[in-house]
């Protein structure tokens, strides 16, 4: 393999985005990292070596594709934007353990693509510089999909990765952290400065890395039920969780009469905040609701 110029650095971005006459697509939400340190950190998070498959979604330009493929058995891109695909296969010549999929990842069919990408993987990890708009929309289709994944190493808003990571009683704690924490376990890796970037996104960025649980805390009964229960434990924040149980559930008698039932089954005082709740807490709540055969209000 000849020796090139990464493709992440100021002078070789600025270069290849008017070779193409490219700017950066604000309503994908593109912001092209110009920093090989942060790509090698991403890499090094990702503890990518020659046994690892890795899924990108979103290489743009192929900055971090590169670094990745450097470093990993293969590399197979999920790329939206039709612009970049002339400039993939033109900055990423140099490698041929890159498969480039121009598809919407969030449209794919994940089985057909395990079957026909994943089949002798050892190991799969997910990388991506996801675009802050869709970033909980991927994060979600990845862990709802089935797809057997060691590792997620995924740069988003500061915020969002504090939302994912955050703990019960805290103030960033939510229906997203359990929804995810359900799945993986959540660490922020690192904060990334908005001058890696160009163009300069405005929010702060991180990296956070989701891993496979080294065992399943929580075994739930009914799964829609659980996530549903969930995210109406947060709806007003401010309520308890019986206010929130209520508007979810209905306030019929019989319907007051369950909802107590499966309080005190799953040991769970109706006075508390829903953000106090642990996954086993609510996973305990959803499993004595499904036994008791409570159903959401359908008006609502």
């Amino acid at each position: 393999m000849t020796e090139h110029k990464d493709i992440a650095t100021p002078l070789r971005t600025k270069q290849i985005l008017e070779k193409y006459g490219l700017s950066a697509k604000k309503s994908l939400g593109q912001n092209f990292i110009v920093d090989t340190n942060i790509l090698s950190k991403i890499v090094n998070a990702g503890e990518i070596n020659k046994e690892t498959t890795v899924i990108e979604v979103g290489p743009g330009i192929g900055a971090l594709t590169e670094q990745l493929a450097k470093k990993a058995k293969n590399v197979i891109a999920f790329e939206i934007d039709d612009r970049l695909l002339p400039v993939l296969e033109d900055t990423l010549s140099p490698y041929d353990n890159i498969d480039i999929i121009h598809s919407d990842v969030l449209k794919v069919d994940m089985k057909a693509f395990e079957a026909s990408h994943l089949a002798d993987a050892k190991e799969v990890v997910l990388v991506a510089n996801l675009p802050y708009y869709i970033t909980t929309p991927i994060i979600m289709r990845f862990l709802e999909s089935g797809l057997v994944l060691d590792r997620m190493v995924l740069m988003m808003q500061k915020e969002v990765a504090s939302r994912i990571s955050a703990s019960p009683s805290t103030k960033a704690y939510g229906s997203l952290s359990v929804a995810v924490q359900y799945y993986m376990d959540a660490a922020v890796a690192f904060t990334v400065p908005k001058t890696v970037f160009v163009p300069q996104p405005n929010v702060e960025s991180a990296i956070i890395r989701l891993s496979e649980k080294t065992e399943k805390n929580v075994q739930v009964n009914d799964e829609p039920l659980f996530f549903r229960l969930v995210r109406s434990a947060f709806v007003q924040r401010r309520k308890t969780l019986w206010n929130n149980l209520l508007v979810a559930f209905g306030k019929a008698d019989d319907t007051k009469a369950k909802l107590e039932q499966g309080l005190e089954m799953a040991s769970v005082d109706p006075k508390r905040r829903g953000e106090t709740l642990t996954i086993e807490e609510f996973a305990s709540l959803a499993n004595a609701f499904s036994q008791l055969g409570l159903e959401f209000d359908s008006e609502k």
